[in-house]
C-alpha cells in the first residue's frame, strides 16, 4: 500500500487529506486504519510523532459516518482520552480537520478553564468527545455527560496517564461505558501496568508495533555539555544568541525552573515563553501560539505540559536539566527532526545528573557526543570535569565521533561552540522532501 486510497477510506476523508496536502500514511497508519476500520480492538506501541492520531481518528470517522444516528442529549458516541490539555486540543483539531467532508460533530473537555460552556457544547450531543480524564469525571459526575451509548474509545498516550496518576479515574471511567464497544490503546511503551489495562479492557486487540519502546529519532543530532549548574542558564543565553537556534525548545525539570529560565533570558534580551502546569489555559494556549506562529522562538516546558506540543520546525531541543525518567528524554528530543527535517538535541549535565546521563545512555544505547562549554562568566574560573568520567576530562586522546571521523573535546573555556553544533543541518529537509512552512491550520498528525 503506498498511499491512503487504498486503506479502505471513503471518499470525503480522502477528500480532506487531499485538500490537507498529504497521500502516503505512516507505518502506523498502514498497520491501524485497516483492522480499525474492520472493528477490531488494537494495541499499538508507538512513539509521539508517528502519525497515531489520523490512525485512530480516520477509521473511527469513518464508522461513524458509515452507521449515522444522533448522539442523544449529553452524550457522545466515540470518546477519545489524552493526559493533556494541548494533547487533546490537537486530537480535536484533527478530527475536525478529517471530517470536513462528514456531517459530525467534535467537541474538547479539559480541566483549567470555565465548565459552563462545555457543558452548553455537550448539551446536544456530540458525535466524537476528546477529553482529560478529570473534567471527563467532573461532567460525568454532575449529571452534564452521559458515556452509555459510547460506541468507540481511545486511550492515547496510556503511558503518560500512567505517569501523571490517572489509571484510577480511567477505572473509573470504564464503569460508566458500555460493554460492547471498541477500544483502541496507545502507548509509547508498554509498561506492565499498561499491559495489564490493555489485558483487561481490550478484546482479543491486534497489536502493532512500529518502533522499539526506546527508539530515538534518528535525525536528531544528539550532544551533551558538562556544565556545572550555575553556569547552565548563561549557557542556555549564549547559545540562544546564535541566529541559527531558529526555533527551540527548552526543558526543565520543574514548574518554577521554568519560570527562572524565562526570566534570565529576558533579562538577558531574549524573549521567552513558558508553558507549565500552574499557567493558565489562555496563557498556556498564548505560549504556544506564539511559538508556533513564530511570535516567540525559545519556549520553555515542563514534560507534562509539553506532551502535547507538535510545532513544525523546531531546530533545538534543549535539555536545561535532565529527566529523571530516561524515557522522558526521548520525548523530548522527539520534538525536531520531523516532516523529514533535520534536529539537535543539547542536554546540559551537571556533575549531580551523571546518574540522569548514564540511564539515558543505556536506553537509547549509545553516549551522547559530547561539546565543550562556552567560555565562563568573567571573573569566574570554569570548573573542569570530574577524573572519574574519561570523556569529559580536558586532555582526553582523540575519540572516534559516532558518523566517522575523530575529534578532539576542546578545553573548557574554549572560544566558542563546534561550528558542527550551528551548521548541523537542524530544520532542514531530507534528501527529496520539502518541509512545510509551520501551519497552524494544518492537523498535527497529517504535518508528520
Amino acid at each position: 500500500m503506498s498511499d491512503f486510497s487504498r486503506l479502505g477510506l471513503s471518499a470525503p476523508l480522502l477528500g480532506a487529506l487531499n485538500t490537507l496536502g498529504y497521500a502516503a500514511p505512516t507505518p502506523i497508519q498502514l498497520q491501524a486504519i485497516p483492522p480499525v476500520l474492520a472493528g477490531r480492538d488494537l494495541c499499538g506501541i508507538a512513539q509521539t510523532g508517528t502519525g497515531k492520531t489520523a490512525a485512530f481518528a480516520l477509521p473511527i470517522l469513518q464508522r461513524l459516518a458509515a452507521a449515522p444516528r444522533q448522539p442523544g442529549a449529553q452524550a457522545c458516541r466515540a470518546l477519545v482520552l489524552a493526559p493533556t490539555r494541548e494533547l487533546a486540543s490537537q486530537i480535536g483539531d484533527s478530527f475536525r480537520a478529517y471530517a470536513a467532508g462528514l456531517p459530525l460533530s467534535v467537541a474538547v473537555v479539559f480541566g483549567g478553564v470555565a465548565i459552563a460552556p462545555q457543558r452548553r457544547e455537550l448539551a446536544g450531543g456530540v458525535d466524537v468527545l476528546a477529553a482529560t480524564p478529570g473534567r471527563l469525571l467532573d461532567l460525568a459526575d454532575s449529571g452534564w455527560l452521559s458515556l452509555a451509548r459510547v460506541e468507540a474509545l481511545v486511550l492515547d498516550e496510556a503511558d503518560r496517564m500512567l505517569d501523571l496518576g490517572f489509571i484510577p479515574a480511567l477505572r473509573r471511567i470504564m464503569t460508566l461505558l458500555p460493554k460492547v464497544r471498541q477500544t483502541l490503546l496507545f502507548s509509547a511503551t508498554m509498561p506492565p501496568a499498561i499491559a495489564a489495562l490493555a489485558e483487561r479492557y481490550l478484546t482479543d486487540p491486534l497489536k502493532v508495533f512500529v518502533a522499539p519502546p526506546a527508539a530515538t529519532v534518528e535525525r536528531v543530532e544528539q550532544h551533551v555539555v558538562f556544565v556545572p549548574g550555575e553556569r547552565k542558564r548563561d549557557l542556555l543565553a549564549g547559545l540562544l544568541r546564535d541566529p541559527a537556534f531558529a526555533r527551540v525548545l527548552v526543558f526543565t525539570r520543574t514548574k518554577h525552573g521554568a519560570d527562572r529560565v524565562v526570566r534570565h533570558l529576558g533579562a538577558s534580551g531574549i524573549a521567552a515563553s513558558a508553558i507549565h502546569g500552574n499557567k493558565s489555559q489562555p496563557q498556556r494556549e498564548r505560549a504556544l501560539a506564539g511559538f508556533r506562529d513564530g511570535a516567540a522562538r525559545v519556549l520553555v516546558a515542563t514534560d507534562i505540559a509539553a506532551r502535547g506540543i507538535d510545532v513544525e520546525a523546531v531546530s533545538h531541543v534543549i535539555n536545561f536539566e535532565l529527566p529523571n525518567v530516561p524515557e522522558d528524554y526521548v520525548h523530548r528530543i522527539g520534538r525536531t527532526a520531523r516532516a523529514g527535517a533535520g534536529g539537535v538535541a543539547i542536554a546540559f549535565c551537571s556533575d549531580e545528573e551523571k546518574a540522569h546521563l548514564r540511564d539515558i545512555e543505556r536506553l537509547i544505547r549509545r553516549p551522547l557526543r559530547v561539546m565543550p562549554a562556552a567560555p565562563a562568566a568573567p571573573g569566574r574560573e570554569p570548573r573542569r570535569p570530574a577524573p572519574a568520567a574519561p570523556r569529559q576530562a580536558p586532555a582526553a586522546a582523540p575519540r572516534k565521533a559516532p558518523g566517522g571521523g575523530r575529534r578532539n573535546p576542546a578545553a573548557p573555556g574554549a572560544a566558542s561552540l563546534p561550528a558542527f553544533l550551528t551548521r548541523s543541518g537542524a530544520g532542514r529537509p531530507a534528501a527529496g522532501r520539502k518541509v512545510p512552512a509551520a501551519n497552524p491550520s494544518r492537523p498535527a498528525e497529517l504535518r508528520r
